[in-house]
């Protein structure tokens, strides 16, 4: 699907973005479920594993960075702004990212127990193996436009 079509009526809407970085994108482990948290406004932070963004040379998302985020289909469900982005080990992933993750219980124990095992296997497929002192970006982030 042709995202640009999507973003041109965005910038239409929110000329004030029309310059910010911006990607489309699903998350990784059930993207519908974790799509409809965030336009219903429960999930407004994801976790992601540094090294994978060193690994792919790719940059670490940023504050004003837009979000085009995806179903499992790669249809278009929301545009997300990031807001705040925090680097730190998982060891110092505290309670409040786990609630504003949205996911299951909403607290840090579940948190964990989620995103180790998504993280090993991430660190494996780079060839790393996942250590409590890795570095985790957590990207806080508001809705700007539901699309569904």
């Amino acid at each position: 699907m042709a995202y640009e079509q999507i973003w041109t009526a965005f910038n239409q809407e929110f000329p004030q973005y029309a310059n910010a970085a911006r990607e489309a994108w699903q998350f990784g482990v059930d993207p519908d479920l974790l799509a409809q948290l965030v336009v219903s406004g429960e999930k407004t932070a994801t976790s992601s594993y540094f090294a994978e963004y060193m690994h792919e040379r790719e940059a670490v998302p940023s504050v004003g960075h837009l979000n085009l985020i995806l179903d499992a289909q790669n249809q278009p469900k929301v545009i997300t702004i990031n807001t705040k982005v925090v680097l730190q080990p998982y060891a110092k992933v505290d309670e409040e990212i786990g609630y504003l993750e949205g996911e299951g219980t909403r607290d840090l124990a579940y948190w964990r127990a989620v995103h180790e095992p998504f993280f090993t296997e991430v660190a494996q497929s780079i060839g790393k193996t996942f250590s409590p002192d890795d570095l985790i970006v957590t990207e806080f982030f508001e809705v700007l436009k539901a699309l569904s």
